[in-house]
């Protein structure tokens, strides 16, 4: 029962630690150009863009580096262990679900909902909605704003988001979103 506790405390620490990351080095403090705001920054230009897998797999065996043995002294070494098991399983756990955001069209509540509230965060106020697969932090800081219907611009728009055929908008994502051209039209000649 301690070792299962310990996987859900760090299951929760990287619902946290994701809220943070995202918010102060991905958006607060991006100027100074962090290490994860360099790679953020380009995923919000080009929405289709992601860090490399390398870089991703590298941050985690720092981060699981780091804690384990300060977990290990804390909690003894089995249930830091399984803290630290807890912490990184749900960190790949939210690479998975926000690449999926990006790439694959939602097949439940869950990813639809993942999908309008992390959207919203690209296309509408970046300022909000840090919490890419869960709204628990941004309710607690005051950062969880309730999506209307997403307006994506046209080269961002994520290719779930058209019908295969006709290229616009697919009709099952109608009532949640809109692709907008943001181009300026061409002067009539």
């Amino acid at each position: 029962m301690k070792l299962l506790f310990s996987v859900a405390l760090g299951a929760a620490s990287w619902s946290l630690t994701e809220h943070v990351m995202h918010r102060y080095l991905g958006h607060v403090f991006a100027r100074n150009r962090n290490f994860f705001a360099v790679e953020h920054v380009r995923h919000h230009a080009t929405t289709s863009y992601f860090a490399p897998a390398w870089k991703k797999g590298a941050a985690a065996a720092v981060v699981a580096a780091i804690v384990t043995p300060v977990a290990s002294m804390i909690v003894g070494p089995r249930r830091g262990l399984a803290y630290t098991a807890g912490f990184v399983s749900t960190y790949l756990g939210y690479e998975w679900l926000h690449y999926r955001a990006h790439v694959a069209a939602p097949t439940n509540r869950y990813e639809a909902w993942l999908r309008k509230h992390h959207f919203y965060h690209h296309f509408h106020n970046p300022s909000v909605n840090h919490g890419v697969t869960s709204p628990i932090w941004d309710r607690v800081f005051g950062t969880y704003e309730e999506p209307d219907v997403i307006r994506v611009p046209a080269r961002h728009a994520m290719p779930w988001l058209r019908d295969p055929e006709t290229g616009k908008l697919d009709p099952r994502f109608a009532a949640d979103y809109e692709i907008v051209d943001k181009r300026k039209p061409k002067a009539a000649a």
